[in-house]
């Protein structure tokens, strides 16, 4: 039943996108309204097929919030870079260099805002990123970065790439940890299932922590949901 759904799900949610992708360069040369537009639709299709079709909820602990700041968030599935978007509202992402040198929808992308990454790290790949994230931080819109770089499997809790604490010192913006765990319904392989997907916003992290202090916490903060290692409970 589950793997029918997961059927479902991509024949409506990617035939559906394509109408609305194909927007989004039009809608680009209009100016930045009309494409947060077609973005939130797109973000809003994704929902509905998710609750509709797939019977997934969404549980919020915690808020994000207001004004400008810096979300630092777990990356388990393609899920939640749908959903967090739409929950904070019009955000900057940083994402890989790879989507945005898709032809015409990379433009898009990066006229949308989005800051493409180079998963070298490269000094000059970060100083680009610090370039446009601050140029989000002068037109109030939040940032939002997967630090781990992939998606991870539960239970997995990799160290923070360089370029988030880049980020929280340039910046200078609250810094957020969420934690989520949509891995229980949205598996990076086999179908997905009913649940419910939990992201927990948690206290926000001073911008003037230094390096090591405010990577340990937002290390912490999005790992929130994991399950405690066997060591641990003993």
């Amino acid at each position: 039943m589950n793997r029918l759904r997961s059927l479902l799900f991509d024949a409506f949610f990617y035939i559906g996108s394509v109408p609305i992708v194909l927007m989004a360069p039009v809608a680009a040369m209009f100016g930045t309204r009309p494409l947060h537009g077609v973005v939130r639709a797109w973000l809003g299709w994704h929902r509905w097929c998710s609750r509709a079709i797939m019977g997934i909820r969404v549980r919020v602990e915690g808020q994000p919030l207001h004004g400008p700041a810096l979300y630092v968030a777990k990356h388990q599935s393609f899920f939640e870079t749908f959903e967090l978007t739409l929950q904070l509202g019009d955000p900057v992402v940083v994402m890989k260099r790879e989507l945005a040198d898709i032809p015409v929808w990379g433009w898009a992308a990066k006229r949308y805002g989005l800051i493409p990454v180079d998963r070298t790290a490269s000094a000059a790949a970060l100083r680009q990123m610090i370039r446009a994230a601050r140029a989000a931080r002068e037109d109030g819109r939040p940032v939002l970065i997967f630090a781990e770089g992939t998606r991870v499997d539960p239970g997995q809790m990799p160290p923070l790439g360089s370029g988030f604490a880049g980020l929280h010192k340039a910046l200078g913006l609250p810094t957020v940890p969420v934690a989520l765990d949509s891995a229980r319904v949205w598996p990076r392989h086999g179908p997905k299932r009913p649940g419910t997907v939990t992201f927990r916003f948690g206290a926000p992290l001073p911008s003037d922590m230094d390096r090591k202090a405010v990577e340990a916490a937002a290390h912490a903060g999005i790992n929130a949901l994991e399950p405690p290692s066997p060591a641990s409970v003993e």
